[in-house]
């Protein structure tokens, strides 16, 4: 039988752009366009609500394969990726006992957080050095002695030609945590580290920690932006001392963040590797290879919350799927539990799962760049490429990274506080901590934790350092000090009127007083604004939210004011308005409200 195929388009008519625009317009009954359909992005570019082949037909980088430059579809033609798990070593017998562990279950790199007292010998006992990324995180100062032992031990184990590892020399680690500067001399310690590590090609000792300026709350651009602008200084530098390009970009090593924003993420690495494969061109390397990006991400501590902390696994799990689907080299997956202990058993398990999981299950390792020709992706790529390239170019002309180096702090701290706003405002979600908390959550023991850095680095403390909050720790202390009072604040839901308005507001005061850890009472609707307040009363309320329409409130407002005359703070649930406030409203919620400085106000009144 002859085959016979259909084209099952053919009867559909081709739409321009034009066209689909104007049936869009008309869909949307007069409301402005470019305020409904077009995502504003923090990167400073415009998101479209559709894209078309067009829109990317003059996109070069699309020609390209995956292993071919400039890299922006990988750099290799597989996507196996590194699962990789940090440990700090306190105790090295415990720490290797650990390692050996972890190597068993899924984990093929490991980090070591060391002191400067640690013999790797014994901290890499028995781990076969072939097969292992080893990846040793320590201060600058120690950075050498930790190169040449481990020099010594690849050796001795016969792997030079195939062993894979970092020693992390990272001069600005000090200033960005402590604010301030590295003290000994950055261009004759790397020169040191360069010459230790000659005879060992995969052992990167120039590190670019930009996972750092994520975890303080930089927007993915400007992550992009400087850690092409960090890397460009190690080239700069150390060809001035008369390394060649391939030497120096062979040994550069990028440690980057990863934020939730799904489909910006996965560009961001996609336009990281286009533009840092330019930037070593230009050196004139020997070889092409020396253009290749290599890049451990390792997902957000910045959006990780204490309270309803599972969420932090649905984060970590899109960042982590970014990250792999964006043909990262390594990833690693930050503890759910983070923010408030240290990680035990349980949690370090279950990160390490959520690779495996995306490896096994998802099979996310078996095609390399999956998004390369969606229209979608491909714009974000080529939109973050030119942003970031921008912010790179504006470092250079400010004498580059070293030099700039207290504006990038500036820079995303100044981030770092309009995210903050905008989570007071909501208008940036945590879910679990400013949106749809746990009602009934209760932290007990726990509290969030802070870094005890024992490194000799941390000597001193300076003023220009990067912010150090999570994005939801001021929430978190609202709460905590609600758990701490003596008497935890009753939130009374005087419903009343309207049956979907009172409803929908009870429900919106619900979520807003919950972000504090208040007890909420709430009801299914009264009568009259007495039946109300009595109730209230009875249950010893010291907030009393009235949730009825704007057409009720002129009527209902004076008897509530009347009747509470001051025995519980009264909160009106709807628009802040002259004429309610003349009535005796000092209280108004609604989604315009700065949620975080409005239970700041009431913790202040009522926890005694």
């Amino acid at each position: 039988m002859a085959e016979t195929r259909q084209k099952l388009f053919d009867m559909f008519p081709p739409v321009s752009p034009e066209e689909w625009r104007a049936k869009a317009e008309v869909d949307l009954k007069g409301a402005d366009f470019a305020k409904k359909m077009i995502w504003r992005t923090n990167e400073g570019f415009d998101v479209q609500p559709l894209y078309r082949g067009v829109d990317i037909e003059n996109l070069k980088a699309t020609e390209s394969l995956p292993g071919e430059y400039p890299f922006v579809r990988g750099t290799r033609t597989n996507n196996d990726w590194l699962s990789r798990q940090d440990i700090v070593v306190e105790d090295v017998a415990e720490a290797n006992a650990k390692a050996l562990d972890v190597l068993n279950k899924g984990i093929d790199s490991l980090g070591f957080k060391v002191n400067g007292d640690v013999k790797l010998a014994d901290l890499l006992k028995g781990i076969y050095l072939p097969a292992c990324e080893i990846n040793i995180m320590c201060c600058p100062k120690c950075a050498l002695g930790y190169a040449t032992e481990l020099v010594e031990l690849v050796k001795a184990a016969g792997c030079e030609e195939t062993f894979k590892g970092s020693i992390d020399f990272d001069p600005f680690k000090r200033q960005f945590k402590h604010g301030v500067a590295f003290p000994g001399d950055v261009k004759a310690m790397a020169t040191e580290l360069l010459n230790a590590v000659k005879d060992v090609k995969g052992l990167k000792v120039l590190s670019v920690n930009t996972k750092n300026l994520t975890n303080a709350g930089a927007y993915i651009y400007q992550e992009l932006g400087y850690a092409l602008s960090w890397g460009n200084e190690w080239m700069a530098m150390m060809t001035e001392a008369g390394f060649s390009a391939d030497e120096v970009a062979h040994r550069i090593k990028f440690n980057m963040g990863v934020s939730t924003i799904y489909f910006m993420e996965i560009a961001k690495f996609r336009a990281a590797r286009q533009l840092w494969a330019q930037i070593v061109k230009e050196y004139k390397p020997e070889c092409e290879c020396a253009c290749k990006m290599v890049v451990n991400a390792e997902t957000s501590k910045f959006n990780q919350t204490l309270f309803d902390s599972h969420v932090n696994l649905l984060r970590s799990q899109t960042e982590a799927m970014s990250a792999a689907l964006g043909c990262v080299d390594s990833i690693v997956v930050v503890p759910f539990d983070a923010p408030y202990q240290k990680s035990d058993d349980f949690s370090e398990r279950i990160a390490r799962n959520q690779q495996i999981l995306l490896r096994e299950e998802s099979h996310l390792d078996k095609v390399v760049d999956p998004a390369g020709g969606s229209y979608y992706i491909e714009m974000l790529t080529a939109s973050l490429a030119q942003e970031g390239w921008k912010l790179f170019l504006d470092v250079e002309d400010k004498g580059g990274f070293n030099a700039a180096v207290a504006e990038v702090v500036a820079a995303v701290n100044a981030s770092a506080k309009d995210r903050f706003g905008k989570v007071a405002k909501r208008r940036e979600q945590l879910l679990g901590t400013n949106q749809f908390p746990n009602f009934t959550e209760v932290a007990g023991d726990k509290a969030a934790a802070k870094c005890e850095c024992k490194c000799e680095c941390a000597c001193e403390e300076g003023e220009v350092k990067l912010n150090d909050k999570r994005l939801g720790e001021e929430f978190e202390e609202i709460r905590l000090a609600t758990e701490k009072a003596a008497k935890q604040p009753v939130v009374f839901m005087l419903t009343i009127g309207n049956l979907a308005m009172r409803l929908a507001r009870a429900q919106f005061s619900d979520n807003f007083f919950a972000c504090a850890g208040y007890k909420l009472i709430d009801n299914n609707g009264f009568k009259t604004v007495e039946e109300g307040v009595n109730a209230a009363m009875e249950q010893n309320a010291d907030i009393v939210v009235l949730c009825s329409s704007d057409d009720e409130y002129p009527t209902l407002i004076p008897e509530a004011v009347k009747l509470l005359d001051g025995k519980a703070e009264l909160v009106l649930a709807g628009p802040e308005t002259d004429e309610f406030k003349e009535m005796g409203v000092t209280n108004f919620i609604n989604v315009r409200t700065n949620v975080l400085s409005s239970l700041k106000a009431f913790n202040a009144k009522l926890l005694k």
